[in-house]
Parts: C-alpha cells; structure tokens; sequence
C-alpha cells in the first residue's frame, strides 16, 4: 500500500513537471531565472575572494553589508515597478543592469583601479539582483492555473536555482585557479545577458492589474507599504517571512564562514571557497529533486521549516568535525535545506498573498533578507573574533532548529489552511467570471467563501431584495424565478448573484433551492475589489450578466437591429 502511494505521488510529481516543461513561456522564464541565479552566484564568489585577498575575512563581512544594505533599502521602493509594469519588462531591464555592471567590474578588476568602483558597482549588481526574484516569483502565478501546477513551477525552479547554486560557484572555482577574478565577472555577466534574452519570450496573459502606471507615479508614492502592510496583517505571511529573515542571517554567515573554513579551517585556499559553495550547490540540486515529492502533499509549510532548521545544524557538526570530506557533506545538508525552503516559501508566499501587490509582497521579503544577510555576515566575523571559529559556528548553527521548534504547529496549521482552500480554488476557477483571474486572486476568494446550506424549498434571496452577496453552487440545484416565471436552473459549479453588486440594483430574480443546496458564499466587499481589478475578469463578468438578463428579458428583433440612438 505504501509502495503504491509512493509510485503514485512520484508519477504526480513527474507529471506535474513534465507539464512545466511543455508551457513554453514558463520554460524560458525557469531558464531566465537559472541564467541569472548562475551569474549572482559566480560573482559572489568571485568578489568575497577579491575581498578576502584586498583585507582578510573582515573585508569579506564589509562588502556583504555594504551590498546588502542599499539593496535592503531600495527593494522596497523599487518592487512596486513590477505590480504596475509587466513584471517580464521588468526582469529584462534588471538582467541588463546586472550585465552592464558586472562587466564594469570585470574591466575595474583587471586594471587593478582600486577596491571603490568595484565595490560600487557590486552594489549597483546586488540592488538589480534583489529585486529579480521579486519580480520573478511574483511573475510565476500568472503563468500557473493551479495551485499544484505552481507548486511544480516553484519546485522546477528551485531546482534550477540549486544547479545555478552548484555551477555558479563550481565555475567561479575553475575560473579563479586558471585565471582570477576578473574571468569571473566576465562569465558573469555574460550569463545575465542571456537571461535577459530568454525574457524577451515571455508574456503575461492573465493581468491581475488593471493599468500600468508611469514610473514616476510609482516612484513617487509611498506603495511600498502596501506590501509591508499586507505581511504585518498576514500571521502566516509574517510567519514565512520571520523564518527566512531567520534563515538569510543564517546565510550572510555562511557566506563568511565557508571564507573562514577554506582559509583558517581546511587549509584550501580561494579556490576551497568556490568548492565549498559547490557543495551546497550539490545538496541544493538533491533537495530540489526530494521537493518533487512535495507536490500535491498539502505539507509544505512543515518542509519549510525543516529547511530552515537544515540551515543551521550542518554548522554545528562542521565545527566538531572539521574535515574536507564532512564540510563538503554538510555544506550539501545546506543545500538540501535551501531547496526545501524555496519551495515551500515561494508557493506559499504566492497563494496567501493578494497578486494586486504580490511582488510588493515579495519586494519585502527580499529587503528584510538582504538586510538578514548583512547582519549574519557582520555578526560571523565579530563572533569569531571573540569565541573562536568552532564556538561561533555553534552558537550560530544551534539558533534557527530551536525556532523552527517553537513555530511547528503553526506550520502545521498553515499546512490545513491550504489544503482545505484547494478544492475551492478549482471551484471558483471553473466559473467563468473568476477563470480570467490570477491564482493568488482566486486563492484570495476561495480563503473568504462562507458555507451556506438552504434546503430544499427554501429561498437564498427574493427579488428586490438587496444584494449583497454571490454565490457559488458547490452541491444541489436551485431554480431562477423572475415576475413569478421560471427562467432558469442552475446546478453544481454555476454561480449567481453577481447582477445586484456589478449593476448595483436589486436582486433581479428569486432563487430558490430545488433540492438541498451546499453553497459558498462571497460578500460585497471581498467580490467587488477582486473581480473589478482585473479588466478581463470586468469583461468577462458583465458579459454573463447581459446573457442573464437577456434570458430573462429578452430584447426584441426590432431592438437588436435598431440603430444606436
């Protein structure tokens, strides 16, 4: 029995990829997002080695602040561009700064011009690079139907994210030892280059925004605290985003540490640093092929939390057990727990908060993390400094298990939460006033739908009554009766009631329940904002609401032919 639900979740798995990979559009946004993910990883390492030969492990900790920061600051302010642009123009101009700049810092490099401009133009890179994945995760939704279909688009890209994790560094390695730095940012930019080109074949059809404003109109309004405001007033979006800050602090050290290590620890010099990030890029892959697994599972906040506590018990066995062989391993464990919080996170992120400001959403993610980042790299080197190597990598590796621990059953809770919304979700989505939506606005629905039982006989509302709700029929059939007439019956996945809110009139008919009805409910103030945001939703809606009336009050021969007056 349990090897026959195994074969089952992994031919679902397979499957669920195997469709990722056949949507074109999806394709080459993965792709893009590989490209530009092996780019930031290559130069990183390439500049912490640059910064370790110019002033040692703390010059490791200084650049990572002073990339993290500006990031952290900007992300916020500059994310919105990709909830009032098209998020795919968004991400090719933002792959295009990167190259620009990256190859800036190939030529600064070569010509020996000082450790300033190229530390500058780092920032300009990091600031570019964090508002990527925002951008991208945020862009991800509109490309899915369903929410098994984006958790099999984040699991593909985690995977991709961890072979970048894997050949970033492995090639920043083989560069540093045939050639140095500067062949690194080469590579580096060369490989954001062509994610910008794979974006020019993507294009978003099921817009969740209404217009795309100028930028200066972006730029100019405090929108970022829509985002902001959308995590405080989550419990579970503060949850994610409190583990992961919790996580990238953990990251930012790992960043100095693995510096440390190759250096003090294992004796393997700038190309070790390169070896060793290899590592987790190995374990990244191997974990991105477990969350295939996590498909379909309904337990994907729990993952999420093992990752994060993955990323701080392998520091731990690392200090006691200080070999080559046993850093590579669980630098590898690392990886594995990177994989299961991308996966968790991202999908997560996506169907809890609304699209109108998902990439606002994710814009705070990514400030908070650039800013976790800058403190675990500063808060490293000066632990180090004052208990030791070994010592710090244990006070730092024994922190994100034990949180994770006192968070566990609100994983679990989050986990039932979606679960149960699932079957909702293809509900609304089979309604044709609601398909035209973005999975985290239909998701957004499906989280506010009340049940409501009538039984048979019984009447949902009369006509001239006043509307203030609509209605979903998830069981029974119910009858249409207007001036006293049958005009219709409706029956399992139709909806009704929308004619009152749209038009703001009176119910138009009586409804009443011809057998026992299961309906789901959805008020005024949560239909109205979703539905009328999108344009094609608008359409779409008014037009169902015209054959409607027109069913029940048909117009004449005359009437359709008449010339407008």
């Amino acid at each position: 029995m349990a090897a026959g639900s195994a074969r089952r979740r992994v031919a679902g798995s397979l499957a669920a990829i195997a469709q990722v990979a056949r949507h074109r559009e999806l394709r080459s946004a993965q792709l893009s997002f590989f490209g530009a993910w092996a780019a930031e990883w290559a130069f990183s390492v390439g500049l912490v080695v640059y910064a370790y030969q110019q002033g040692g492990q703390v010059a490791v900790g200084v650049v990572t602040l002073l990339r993290m920061v500006p990031a952290g600051i900007v992300a916020p302010f500059a994310t919105p561009l990709a909830d009032r642009w098209r998020r795919e123009v968004v991400l090719v101009w933002v792959c295009l700064v990167r190259a620009a700049a990256t190859a800036v810092a190939a030529v600064l490099v070569g010509a020996d011009s000082g450790v300033a401009g190229v530390y500058a133009v780092a920032v300009v890179s990091t600031v570019a690079a964090t508002l990527y994945r925002p951008a991208h995760s945020a862009l991800m939704p509109s490309l899915c139907r369903t929410p098994d279909e984006l958790t099999a688009a984040n699991v593909v890209r985690g995977l991709l994210d961890s072979v970048a994790t894997l050949a970033g560094p492995a090639a920043a390695g083989i560069l540093l030892r045939q050639s140095g730095v500067s062949s690194v940012f080469v590579a580096a930019a060369l490989a954001s280059a062509a994610a910008a080109l794979l974006m020019f074949d993507v294009r978003i059809r099921r817009q969740g925004v209404v217009e795309r404003r100028e930028v200066l109109e972006v730029v100019g309004r405090p929108r970022f605290r829509e985002g902001l405001t959308a995590i405080l007033s989550s419990g579970q979006l503060s949850l994610l985003v409190g583990l992961t800050g919790l996580q990238t602090v953990l990251r930012g050290a790992v960043v100095v540490l693995t510096v440390a290590m190759s250096y003090d620890l294992l004796h393997e010099g700038g190309a070790g640093v390169g070896v060793l990030n290899a590592g987790i890029g190995v374990g990244a892959v191997v974990g991105s092929l477990v969350a295939t697994l996590l498909i379909g599972s309904g337990r994907l906040g729990r993952w999420f939390g093992v990752g994060v506590a993955l990323w701080g018990l392998p520091i731990v066995v690392i200090a006691g057990l200080p070999a080559p062989a046993i850093a590579l391993a669980m630098l590898a464990v690392i990886g594995i727990g990177n994989a299961l919080v991308d996966a968790g996170l991202f999908t997560l992120m996506a169907r809890l908060a609304d699209d109108l400001v998902l990439a606002r959403a994710f814009g705070v993610l990514e400030s908070a993390g650039a800013f976790a980042v800058g403190i675990g790299s500063m808060v490293a080197p000066l632990l180090v400094d004052a208990i030791g190597l070994r010592w710090a990598m244990c006070a730092l590796g024994l922190l994100p298990p034990a949180v994770v621990a006192a968070c566990w059953s609100r994983l679990r809770q989050m986990d039932s939460g979606m679960q149960a919304s699932n079957d909702y979700v293809d509900l609304l989505d089979s309604v044709p006033m609601f398909s035209p939506l973005p999975l985290p606005d239909v998701e957004h629905l499906a989280r506010r739908l009340q049940p409501v039982t009538v039984a048979a006989g019984g009447t949902v509302f009369t006509q001239g009554d006043e509307g203030d709700r609509v209605y979903v029929i998830e069981a029974g059939t119910a009858e249409v009766v207007g001036d006293g007439e049958s005009v219709a019956m409706l029956r399992a996945g139709e909806a009704f009631g929308e004619i009152a809110l749209l038009r703001h009139v009176p119910r138009t008919a009586t409804v009443r329940a011809v057998s026992d009805l299961q309906l789901l409910a959805l008020s005024r103030e949560h239909f109205l904002p979703v539905v009328t945001h999108s344009p094609v939703s608008v359409i779409s809606a008014h037009s169902e609401v015209d054959r409607q009336l027109d069913r029940f009050a048909p117009r004449s021969e005359s009437e359709d032919c008449a010339d407008p007056v």
